[in-house]
């Protein structure tokens, strides 16, 4: 099923499946600023990553005396949410411990992902509560994939990403398998915007540390209309789109890493990842602004 909220500056709808942010039109000038999952390019209009982001070792986890077939990104974004309940401005959902999880992750946990709307910005929060009698860690991120061009008249050579500081933005390598590697490289110089071409994209993704900005933003360059994230609280921010010309951007702000290539394959042992003790809770959230 979906759910729809709006105000008079945005309506939004989310799906069950996934939980994810599916649609947001701009009210003052009826443009769908989400990715709408054509299959064809990419199925997916902003998955939430839990309970890893990214890869991992031989894309399996072991963990509590057994291994376990590990996907891409986990299995948050692949599953139905149970809607929790609404208020005027916000939408709850709730993923938790199943068979299904289980077969997959032994640990019990709730995730809770909030969607709250305050005039044209959406804030969505992650809450992750260990409801396991052992120590649960755990990797945590987003993917938004924001549609482009916003309207007809436009190409995707019309937008750039702009920082709200000036950047020399350091990635590091996770070429060739997905898992990070000792390699670092550098988009660029004491810049402010990052074109959009196919040249960005043609390796994949590239995942910046530490920026100095508060926010990144996807930005129509003749009218200044604009996506923009708030980067605050996140160490890692990604940015992706299928190579080939450009239908979408994801600007996906994590807080964990892939794991490492050449890594260990115990869960317990993964660098860059949260750690709950029983009973305990950790929220996280990416507010994004459609102007």
């Amino acid at each position: 099923m979906e759910y729809t909220l709006e105000n008079e500056y945005l309506k939004i709808t989310v799906t069950q499946w996934g939980a994810q942010l599916k649609s947001v039109i701009c009210k003052a000038d009826g443009t769908q600023r989400m990715w709408q999952a054509d299959p064809a390019v990419w199925g997916y209009h902003a998955p939430i990553l839990f309970p890893h982001a990214g890869k991992t070792c031989d894309n399996v986890i072991e963990a509590k005396g057994s291994v376990f077939a590990a996907k891409q990104h986990g299995f948050a974004r692949e599953m139905d949410h149970t809607f929790l309940d609404r208020t005027e401005d916000t939408l709850r959902f709730l993923l938790t411990d199943s068979e299904a999880t289980l077969a997959r992750w032994p640990y019990r946990f709730r995730l809770i992902s909030a969607f709250r709307l305050e005039k044209d910005t959406v804030h969505h929060t992650l809450t992750v509560e260990n409801t396991d009698e052992a120590a649960l860690p755990y990797g945590i991120g987003y993917h938004p994939a924001f549609r482009i061009p916003f309207d007809a008249a436009h190409s995707y050579e019309d937008y750039v990403l702009r920082f709200s500081e000036m950047e020399s933005p350091l990635c590091v390598s996770c070429l060739p398998h997905g898992l990070v590697t000792h390699r670092l490289y550098s988009l660029g110089s004491n810049l402010r915007e990052i074109p959009v071409d196919q040249q960005l994209f043609a390796n994949d993704s590239h995942c910046m540390l530490n920026l100095r900005s508060q926010t990144l933003g996807l930005y129509e360059k003749d009218t200044g209309r604009a996506v923009i994230c708030d980067i605050s609280q996140f160490p890692y921010t990604l940015l992706w789109s299928k190579p080939g010309k450009p239908h979408f951007v994801c600007i996906e702000p994590w807080m964990s890493l892939p794991s490492p290539e050449g890594g260990s394959r115990e869960w317990n042992e993964k660098p860059a990842a949260f750690i709950l003790q029983p009973g305990q809770s950790q929220s996280v959230t990416l507010s994004m602004r459609f102007i």
